[in-house]
């Protein structure tokens, strides 16, 4: 079975993209963060390719902001939108659908972003990845967590820690919290996969970040130990960021049992720019 998780970052702006991609990667399973679409407009725009390429779809959307979406071609059983106690702010927000698809309990989650550290957004982030830990742990133990979780989980996962100073998705409460989700047993695959590579799943579009690898891996793909145990490749489909009319996010794809591919590399393909700069020389683009 091959999963993947992508934030599209608004599937309306991203059709001409998505599905030439679904063609070539063919997966089983997709998770989608950030839709940006009502459920009705979801439907209408999408029911009818997605059939043609015999996928069932749930999705839990928003208008303009938000939404999230599950795709299968190998069932969709037990749909949940949001999750129990996912609190709001202060209205519950399209952030969270899971389902069942051959025997695997599929997220695809949409973590908060926090915006700036110790405010309001952050403080609901926290609270969020708190009852999502605990709907988790009361839940099937066979269980994926996939998505945009807005949060590196070590400095590994930034370009440099030093630009990311005083900023959402590296703080320590943001970790501690993942890490208390990644503590009921789950295995973070991609990592697992390769432990010492120089991977990211976002570029933002300023600045040339992509061009240069200056990004950051927050999509993450969270899994029991048994279902670990099954991946044969974990990677970032940087291909999809590439070209015109990109998401600021690229897929993370999982295979589990089979490589459809073989065991191909971290990051396909992989970047051209390999970080050359002085540590610390460099902001993020909303720094400057």
């Amino acid at each position: 079975m091959r999963l993947a998780t992508w934030n599209v970052n608004s599937v309306k702006q991203r059709v001409p993209r998505l599905l030439p991609w679904l063609d070539e990667r063919r997966p089983d399973v997709v998770c989608l963060q950030e839709t940006k679409l009502t459920d009705n407009a979801f439907a209408d725009l999408l029911a009818e390719p997605l059939r043609e390429r015999g996928y069932d779809f749930a999705s839990n959307g928003q208008s303009q902001w938000n939404g999230v979406a599950l795709l299968s071609r190998v069932g969709l059983g037990e749909v949940e939108h949001g999750f129990a106690g996912m609190p709001g702010f202060p209205d519950a927000e399209a952030r969270a659908i899971s389902a069942t698809c051959a025997g695997l309990r599929v997220h695809s989650l949409y973590v908060p972003n926090g915006r700036v550290p110790d405010s309001d957004h952050y403080r609901y982030k926290l609270e969020w990845l708190a009852a999502l830990r605990t709907a988790v742990a009361d839940g099937p133990a066979r269980v994926a967590l996939c998505g945009d979780m807005n949060i590196a989980p070590s400095d590994a996962d930034v370009f440099d820690p030093a630009a990311y100073a005083g900023h959402t998705h590296v703080t320590a409460p943001e970790r501690t919290a993942l890490a208390a989700l990644i503590d009921l047993g789950l295995r973070d695959v991609v990592r697992d996969r390769w432990p010492d590579q120089r991977v990211f799943s976002y570029w933002d579009y300023r600045a040339g970040m992509f061009h240069k690898d200056l990004g950051m891996r927050i999509d993450l793909v969270l899994a029991d130990s048994g279902t670990a145990g099954r991946v044969q490749a974990a990677w970032i489909d940087r291909q999809a960021r590439k070209g015109t009319g990109p998401s600021d996010h690229a897929p993370v794809i999982v295979d589990l049992d089979e490589a459809q591919d073989g065991d191909i590399g971290p990051v396909v393909p992989p970047p051209s720019a390999a970080g050359g700069y002085r540590p610390g020389s460099r902001r993020l683009p909303q720094s400057q």
